[in-house]
């Protein structure tokens, strides 16, 4: 069936779905799947330090040298793919291709290397910017969907994704309108279709465009959608670059909560008013907040203290620790970006979904440009 389809009334929706149960085979297939992922984060380590010193005095050294670990951590997960989808293992490992849970857990880690004045004084024009950008991208995606004809479900999912944070908005979103797990499946792959050209093409645009570290940043955390892209974004513009665009990023993640029960509110009083769906409150706001962001701040907190109060030296060796394992998890995620990719659901979508994504993408690019030159235009690290 078409994504452009209505979903007949007897389809279970995408979170009423019943979980598979925990078998010993389900367990071990989940183990092999991390054995395959820990194997591709450690070819990348491999290749990302010795790459520059194979290629040494050739044509492309210094494009080795210029390449970091996202980039190759995100190739080998879509040749993983590849290699597993050929060989029919790729649906049984992929239990451990955990993109959300590893970036989420990297981004707490680099809480600790940030100051908190930064993080204080840089929330201003990131809730600004957020609020601002999301608005218009939702508006203008719900928009174009309604002309193109989609359904009413798979239009607030791609709206929530392309305008907030890609899959964990969309999955916030199948919740609130109970969309069908096709839906979400469209919207999943979309994202990091989308995504991974982003991760590339902004960061070399900014250094084109001759955007401030501050500007560039901003622009790449309001623009990917996804928060391990803008994670390897950032990491590519630069580690100040990177600490803007992750607070602008998780600016946008703290409303995920508030659009999703703007649109449970929309689909359960407009939509669906002969469901009985139950009133949205603070307890369903609270219950879709998405709680590492608190981490993340209170990691800043605790960097924050013990920089100001630990000798220069231990905070230097503190900081080395955590900065090694937060690359580790971000590796682990971005590999995991190209292992979960999944070009079938894009097939079977049809051409209107990719079209309302591709053009809503497009707005986020130039919106949230004009919005991080303006708002962050005389911001200083």
């Amino acid at each position: 069936m078409s994504a452009d389809t209505a979903a007949p009334a007897e389809t279970p929706a995408a979170t009423e779905q019943p979980r598979r149960p925990i078998t010993p085979a389900t367990v071990g297939w989940i183990a092999a799947g991390i054995v395959v992922v820990l194997a591709l984060a450690y070819v990348t380590k491999i290749l990302e330090k010795n790459v520059p010193t194979w290629l040494a005095g050739t044509s492309l050294s210094r494009i080795a040298k210029s390449v970091e670990y996202p980039v190759y951590a995100i190739a080998l997960g879509l040749l993983g793919n590849l290699v597993l989808t050929l060989t029919g293992l790729r649906d049984r490992l992929s239990g451990a291709f955990r993109t959300e849970f590893f970036i989420k857990t990297g981004l707490v880690l680099l809480g600790l290397s940030i100051n908190l004045s930064l993080l204080v004084t840089a929330a201003g024009p990131a809730i600004v910017q957020a609020l601002l950008l999301i608005s218009g991208v939702f508006l203008f995606t719900w928009w174009l969907g309604g002309k193109l004809g989609l359904d009413d479900k798979l239009r607030a999912l791609l709206a929530s994704a392309v305008s907030i944070c890609g899959v964990s908005a969309a999955i916030a979103a199948a919740g609130a309108v109970k969309a069908r797990r096709e839906h979400l499946a469209y919207a999943a792959s979309l994202v990091i279709i989308f995504a991974l050209p982003s991760i590339f093409l902004l960061p070399w645009l900014a250094d084109v465009f001759g955007l401030s570290d501050a500007v560039a940043g901003a622009w790449i955390g309001g623009n990917i959608d996804t928060t391990a892209a803008v994670t390897a974004a950032g990491t590519l513009a630069g580690p100040d670059a990177l600490k803007i665009a992750t607070i602008v990023k998780l600016t946008q993640n703290a409303l995920i909560g508030i659009v999703a029960v703007a649109l449970t509110a929309y689909f359960a009083f407009k939509v669906e008013k002969s469901e009985n769906v139950e009133k949205p409150g603070l307890i369903e706001l609270w219950r879709r907040f998405p709680k590492f962001v608190l981490g993340f701040i209170a990691a800043s907190v605790i960097g924050t203290w013990y920089a100001e109060t630990a000798l220069a030296a231990d905070n230097t060796a503190a900081q080395a620790v955590a900065g090694n394992l937060r690359t580790w998890f971000l590796i682990l995620a971005f590999v995991s970006i190209g292992l979960e990719l999944r070009v079938k659901a894009l097939r079977e979508a049809g051409w209107r979904p990719i079209a309302v994504f591709g053009s809503a993408t497009v707005v986020n690019i130039g919106l949230a440009l004009a919005l991080a030159a303006l708002l962050f235009a005389n911001f200083t690290l």
